[in-house]
């Protein structure tokens, strides 16, 4: 028997941090945005961010929807026409193709899943 179990689990422990830079090809702003991808599957990536307070991203477009959970901090983000602060516990959806922003209002951290799953070496620039 085939043991496929690493196939199927990413440890958190082992996962690599990227400092992200940019998303979509525009520049993020203030503090830091870094990266965990956790893990990919044939139709679904996701990743765990941190942002320090004051960190954001302008108005970018995805070719894939993320939902996002809110693990700590707060947010402001552009979803489209309407402003939204989210708050630990909070879960909300970026659909494809829909104008975007993000800024932490303080240190913030969520889990993002996305879909289709866009390559994540390519998404991240690393």
């Amino acid at each position: 028997m085939i043991d496929t179990t690493n196939l199927y689990v990413s440890r958190g422990a082992d996962s690599r941090i990227i400092v992200v830079k940019s998303i979509e090809g525009w520049p993020t702003y203030g503090g830091g945005l870094m990266a965990k991808p956790l893990i990919m599957g044939e139709h679904m990536t996701s990743s765990e961010n941190t942002f320090t307070n004051g960190t954001g991203a302008p108005v970018h477009v995805y070719a894939h929807e993320s939902l996002v959970y809110m693990v700590r901090g707060r947010i402001k983000t552009t979803i489209g026409e309407g402003d939204l602060i989210l708050e630990l516990g909070d879960t909300f959806l970026h659909p494809t193709g829909m104008p975007q922003t993000v800024e932490a209002l303080e240190d913030s951290t969520m889990v993002e899943i996305k879909s289709p799953a866009p390559d994540i070496t390519n998404f991240f620039e690393w």
